[in-house]
């Protein structure tokens, strides 16, 4: 049997760019949801799903889905200014301090892998663009995933984080893990679409609670996740 990768076939790259052994540390957070189970917001099954759906739909996919859609395609017309000014957006609307480092480590650590595999647009950007959906944009553009592809596949990487974070914190079994990750198909497709559609002037992020949480994990007395 034979996989084809590239236009037409099955997005082998786009596998490994959202593979949790990309080494960008997405393991070592929880973008607040420690400090949610901490607090006894997120207990249960559902009260993951809803916490981490939520957020997918009302931060991630307004916020960062809309403009990654929008970096992709500076890229693909060569754009740097724009893709640059888009990145600066991005950075700008994280909404604590935790939320902000989060973004800036991952994409400093997938700008370092980029340079290592000899990217040829990650050393034309030599460490202006500061966020992870940025160098991700780079990384799905230089292996031609189409940018549908690569939009759901970025969000994907943020559900299944959020899951793997719950099944250590809540506890959650790996069943129920799975249960939310077969649920978070449906949602996905829906946020992404949404993401894509949006006009400049609807883009921003709806997410106070999550907001609140990532700063109180930054002083939370125990935690498993960096801050």
């Amino acid at each position: 049997m034979v996989f084809h990768d590239g236009p037409g076939g099955l997005p082998l790259q786009l596998l490994r760019l959202v593979s949790p052994s990309l080494p960008v540390g997405a393991f070592s957070y929880s973008r607040g949801l420690e400090w949610a189970v901490h607090s006894g917001i997120v207990k249960d099954e559902a009260g993951v799903r809803d916490w981490v759906f939520g957020t997918l739909e009302h931060s991630y996919a307004v916020l960062d889905g809309a403009l990654f859609w929008r970096m992709v395609h500076a890229l693909k017309q060569d754009d740097s200014e724009q893709f640059l000014a888009l990145d600066a957006w991005l950075a700008a609307g994280r909404e604590s301090r935790e939320l902000a480092l989060e973004d800036r480590r991952m994409g400093e650590a997938l700008h370092r892998l980029l340079l290592d595999l000899e990217v040829p647009l990650a050393h034309r950007d030599p460490g202006r663009a500061v966020t992870y959906p940025a160098m991700f944009a780079i990384a799905t553009h230089h292996w031609r995933v189409a940018p549908a592809d690569a939009l759901k596949g970025l969000m994907w990487s943020v559900v299944e984080a959020q899951v793997a974070a719950a099944i250590r914190l809540v506890p959650l079994g790996h069943t129920a893990g799975q249960r939310i990750l077969i649920a978070a198909v449906q949602v996905i497709e829906r946020a992404a679409e949404n993401a894509a559609s949006l006009r400049d002037d609807d883009i921003g992020n709806v997410a106070p609670r999550m907001a609140m949480a990532s700063a109180w994990h930054e002083t939370q007395y125990s935690r498993l996740f960096r801050s």
